[in-house]
């Protein structure tokens, strides 16, 4: 007897959510920002619903998750066919700000560690922690 998969379900809620994380797609949002927007539309979506579908957004690779520093909970952001998969992210561990590095040199460490180490880099994965300019001079 063959194993069928469940089928997935699609809900007015789960597209309204990714909607708006397609449309927020240059940033970087709470699930607060994600209730507040909804909340302001007077399409009220519990924090659990938004949670669960971020999470299966996640799963299913149309999001990439970020945890914030300190246990502060996490931010999300939509994944289009092309972005973040050229570049790494610099997380700052005081503010939260998440940067996306681009340039020749994070190319060359990528490529020295497939060559010297048989080691390829998963751009969609990989961010680097330190802090932000703006912390840096305390502004």
């Amino acid at each position: 007897m063959e194993h069928k998969r469940p089928a997935k379900y699609h809900t007015r809620q789960g597209q309204s959510i990714l909607d708006y994380m397609q449309s927020m797609s240059d940033s970087h949002v709470t699930i607060n920002q994600v209730t507040r927007y909804f909340d302001g539309l007077n399409e009220t979506i519990g924090q659990t619903t938004i949670y669960r579908h971020l999470e299966k957004l996640t799963a299913d690779g149309k999001i990439r998750k970020y945890t914030l520093p300190n246990g502060k909970g996490a931010c999300y952001q939509y994944i289009s066919s092309d972005q973040c998969r050229e570049h790494l992210h610099l997380k700052c561990e005081i503010c939260g700000t998440l940067i996306h590095a681009e340039g020749d040199l994070l190319s060359e460490i990528d490529q020295q560690l497939l060559t010297n180490h048989d080691f390829q880099i998963n751009m969609l994965k990989t961010v680097f922690y330190g802090t932000c300019k703006k912390c840096l001079s305390g502004v």
